[in-house]
């Protein structure tokens, strides 16, 4: 739950328009209602966030009940941003540059055809081994992760195109800030941003003492096979999250857990960084440099190229199908979560949303709500 100096006296004193955020928060609770198990959903402007509403009933620490301001959720691949900024600070601090390569620095992950991978194809997902296996059971323990690292090989030549990492990229990207910082992964980006940004409640790894603060995630459609069975991801890989184990390892693409409140605020942040005055951890250039578009025309996942930064999808000439609803800007950044997690920000208007379940339904429902909300959103801005 995000300090309450952080949360305006009104929606107005931000700029947003109190009907138009009801509106809103009426439409979440409309989700919940519908089946939706809990929702949490907070705005930020200035700064600030106008408040977090919370709806619905989760399950805690084995107890059933309300879900209150203080719940927090597991973020899926909304971790991607969320650690993601770990890079920019390493970059910031003169620690990392985007054109070494990979291998310099991790020296596991030589090898077997990946020794001229850069930094910055590791962080665009044009690197080469999406399907790099990562077991959940090696999360907790670094020398296993380094020895299956060794192993990995290329999926396809890198730089050639682009497949979605879902965890693979962003393990190297953690040995990366170990390597550079001599700090654990999780320590590094609790040291050098959540705290110093004012988002303690960001975790990138849940301590034991925190668990009865996190929502069981649960199924309320039935997950749908996919065509060519299921890879990395499955459904029981999603409910791992549940257990101890994977809460606490921090898998560092997924395993982020917040409050809507908290991924409101990060984003403030990075979109506010005048406002957020002392609590802005990063300049406002290394924010600009590692928001710009990095991939290409050519790089595809469907029907449009994915105009993705460095661990962000930006929204471009197409907003709303790249997930930032109807009226966001082609400034603004960010990256959902499985499940329909929403965290961005546009730093053209100053907005940042975040929007937490942690019910799973359908592709379809979890893009017809996504577009929904950050369009609902954008439109509170006052006039």
């Amino acid at each position: 739950m995000i300090d309450p100096q952080f949360i305006a006296s009104s929606p107005a004193e931000i700029g947003l328009d109190a009907g138009r955020l009801q509106r809103l928060y009426d439409y979440v609770e409309q989700q919940v209602a519908a089946g939706l198990p809990s929702a949490q959903v907070a705005i930020g402007r200035h700064g600030r966030v106008a408040e977090v509403r919370t709806f619905g009933t989760v399950t805690r620490g084995g107890v059933t009940g309300p879900a209150t301001d203080d719940t927090l959720y597991c973020l899926y691949s909304a971790a991607k941003g969320t650690t993601g900024v770990g890079a920019w600070a390493l970059i910031e601090d003169g620690l990392l540059r985007l054109d070494e390569r990979v291998a310099d620095i991790v020296p596991e992950f030589a090898g077997l055809g990946k020794d001229d991978i850069t930094v910055e194809q590791l962080l665009t997902f044009t690197s080469g081994f999406p399907q790099a296996p990562m077991h959940p059971r090696l999360w907790e323990d670094r020398a296993a992760r380094l020895e299956r690292i060794k192993g990995w090989r290329l999926n396809w030549e890198p730089g050639t195109r682009y497949e979605y990492h879902a965890t693979s990229a962003h393990w190297v990207l953690a040995e990366i800030m170990t390597y550079r910082t001599g700090l654990d992964f999780r320590d590094y980006v609790r040291t050098r941003l959540y705290d110093p940004m004012g988002v303690p409640d960001l975790h990138l790894g849940v301590p034991d003492e925190l668990h009865a603060r996190v929502a069981n995630v649960v199924y309320v459609d039935a997950p749908a096979q996919p065509e060519n069975g299921w890879g990395e991801t499955n459904p029981d890989t999603v409910l791992h999250f549940n257990q101890p184990s994977q809460r606490r390892a921090g898998c560092p693409s997924a395993a982020a857990f917040a409050g809507a409140g908290d991924l409101a605020l990060f984003y403030q942040r990075l979109v506010s960084p005048s406002e957020s005055g002392a609590y802005s951890a990063l300049r406002p250039e290394t924010i600009a440099y590692a928001t710009k578009t990095r991939t290409q025309e050519w790089h595809h996942d469907g029907a449009l190229p994915v105009n993705r930064g460095l661990c962000v999808v930006v929204a471009g000439d197409h907003p709303a199908e790249r997930g930032f609803g109807a009226h966001a800007s082609p400034r603004a950044f960010g990256h959902g979560g499985a499940g329909g997690q929403i965290a961005w920000g546009d730093p053209d208007t100053g907005l940042s949303v975040g929007f937490c379940t942690n019910g799973f339904v359908s592709a379809e429902r979890i893009r017809e709500r996504g577009r929904t909300i950050s369009t609902l959103a954008a439109e509170c801005l006052a006039d």
